[in-house]
């Protein structure tokens, strides 16, 4: 029988099938690249938290050693300016009796108290006084008056009317704290895009409504900015006014340490106030923080620190 006119396709060719070896050796490869990134992604991590820690760190250092090259040059005493082994050292005295913790109580205390009130007043009245343009064209003249009168003019007035003691303290930091929330939610809430408040009246929402959910998000990063400068005043001024006859607190212990010519004392209670100070500008920081994740939102470089 002869052979067909013509032979079947015998299909595509089959490939040699690839040796083990070179598949071991892609493995290898591919593990020594993911090693490789691992270890830049980890490199690159460590480089960012140096230089986040480190560079802070260094400017005090910086700053301990300028202070200690002062002692020690002999232009002060030791009773003018104490090193910082010697102020230390009056630090632990105060925080091993108790002592510290009693101040520290006592001005955070009065410091919540008058930064509540300031800011809860402060915040409130800027949204009626931003929403209501007349009402605040009526009182902005009495606020630009009393705005520039420094908290220390009013100590005569604040002995005199409310004794000495806890409230003068409280007065005098309310109003180192008041105004700055006033002005910065006044002014956030009148640059709040017309936009947005026509598109929430096309959708029929009420003046409420309208300030609760659509004034309020949009105006908070500069309220945030108005009471972080709150904030920092209220703190400021504590010290001055625990001087209004206050037993207790860091203020009273700058005066206390001063009578007794405790220099090394009195540096320390310095520090002391600027430690709770940066721990109290961290928090607020943090709480913002929350906040905004809470509404969905992104800060902006420099809103939140």
């Amino acid at each position: 029988m002869g052979a067909p006119p013509y032979a079947a396709d015998p299909g595509p060719s089959p490939q040699p099938a690839r040796p083990a070896e070179g598949e071991a050796s892609d493995a290898i490869a591919l593990r020594a690249l993911a090693s490789r990134r691992a270890s830049s992604v980890t490199a690159s991590q460590v480089t960012r938290a140096l230089d986040r820690w480190l560079v802070p760190v260094s400017g005090i250092a910086a700053l301990v050693l300028a202070w200690e090259a002062a002692a020690w040059s002999g232009r002060w005493t030791a009773e003018q300016l104490p090193g910082p082994i010697a102020v230390l050292g009056a630090g632990a005295q105060i925080l091993a009796d108790g002592t510290l913790f009693v101040h520290v109580g006592a001005s955070l205390a009065r410091f919540l108290v008058a930064y509540a009130l300031a800011g809860t007043l402060g915040v409130t009245l800027g949204l009626v006084f931003g929403w209501r343009e007349r009402l605040w064209r009526a009182f902005d003249p009495v606020v630009q008056l009393l705005r520039p009168v420094s908290p220390i003019a009013w100590f005569p007035l604040a002995v005199l009317w409310l004794g000495i003691g806890d409230v003068p303290a409280i007065a005098i930091i309310f109003l180192a704290s008041f105004f700055p929330a006033l002005l910065s939610t006044v002014a956030a809430v009148r640059r709040v895009d017309p936009l947005l408040l026509r598109i929430a009246r096309n959708f029929g929402s009420s003046d409420r409504d309208i300030v609760l959910k659509v004034v309020v998000p949009a105006a908070f990063p500069q309220v945030a900015v108005g009471l972080h400068i709150a904030l920092g005043a209220a703190w400021v001024y504590l010290v001055a006014g625990e001087m209004l006859g206050a037993r207790s607190g860091l203020g009273f212990l700058v005066m206390d340490a001063r009578n007794f010519l405790r220099t090394d004392l009195l540096l320390f209670a310095v520090l002391v106030i600027g430690v709770v100070g940066l721990a109290l500008d961290k928090a607020i920081g943090a709480a913002e923080r929350r906040i905004y994740r809470a509404w969905g939102a992104v800060p902006a470089p420099g809103d939140v620190t």
